[in-house]
């Protein structure tokens, strides 16, 4: 029996309208990054500062270069701000099936984590517009009785996705010790890739997110689903 499912946040809990490409589109063109959209929704899932890391490494060259550090602190600041901004000013919505999937867990006695590549301020903003902070605690870990039972960031861990920490890190704080009673949960490579790491029973990708169900099947995740609420019928299938 599956005791913990591990979600992905934005795209995959949260209603993901592109706009956190918009946030990193618009933090490089304000210090002076070229990227294309592609290459920022390849990294979409991913810390981050490690994201700004790579793609400045990538416009020099190497790490080497005296500008590099930084280039990547001013980016990351810059994204940061434009990030924020927007989660304070905009509607935050869950996405499809996602209320009908925790009434279920809740239901079937199975914790909810959920990790994210975000950072721990914006993640607050986040959950708090949601009612999904409520009861939290510091560590913020819930109780059975809250929405959630624990929110893990990427920068509260060694390294984010694709290593498998946060789903780690989650298990620890929920005490489940048996990774194959772990499910992942995401919309991007690197979030099946987390799960694969993790050793989940399973690592499921969600197709309603950041990346289609072609960009996401050639990862070869042990499910697709359109959206949450047909996680369901695959954690029926696993009594």
């Amino acid at each position: 029996m599956i005791q913990l499912v591990t979600l992905d946040m934005a795209g995959t809990t949260v209603t993901d309208h592109h706009e956190v490409e918009a946030c990193f589109a618009e933090a490089a063109l304000k210090t002076g990054l070229t990227v294309s959209k592609e290459r920022i929704l390849a990294m979409q899932g991913l810390h981050k500062y490690f994201v700004f890391q790579t793609l400045w490494e990538e416009h020099f060259g190497t790490r080497m270069h005296p500008e590099w550090q930084m280039r990547v602190d001013k980016s990351y600041k810059v994204f940061t701000e434009v990030l924020e901004h927007h989660y304070l000013t905009h509607e935050v919505t869950p996405t499809e099936g996602c209320l009908e999937l925790f009434d279920y867990l809740h239901q079937q006695n199975i914790q909810i984590a959920l990790t994210t590549g975000f950072y721990r301020k914006v993640t607050d903003i986040i959950l708090k517009k949601l009612g999904w902070l409520e009861g939290l605690d510091e560590q913020r870990v819930g109780t059975s009785a809250t929405v959630i039972q624990a929110s893990v960031t990427s920068d509260e861990v060694e390294k984010g996705r694709p290593h498998p920490f946060m789903i780690q890190k989650a298990m620890r704080l929920l005490g489940v010790d048996d990774t194959g009673k772990v499910l992942n949960v995401g919309d991007t490579p690197s979030d099946i890739q987390s799960g694969f790491a993790a050793g989940c029973r399973m690592s499921v990708a969600v197709t309603n997110g950041t990346h289609t169900r072609e960009q996401l099947a050639s990862h070869q995740p042990d499910r697709l689903i359109g959206s949450l609420r047909e996680l369901v019928d695959v954690l029926e299938e696993l009594k």
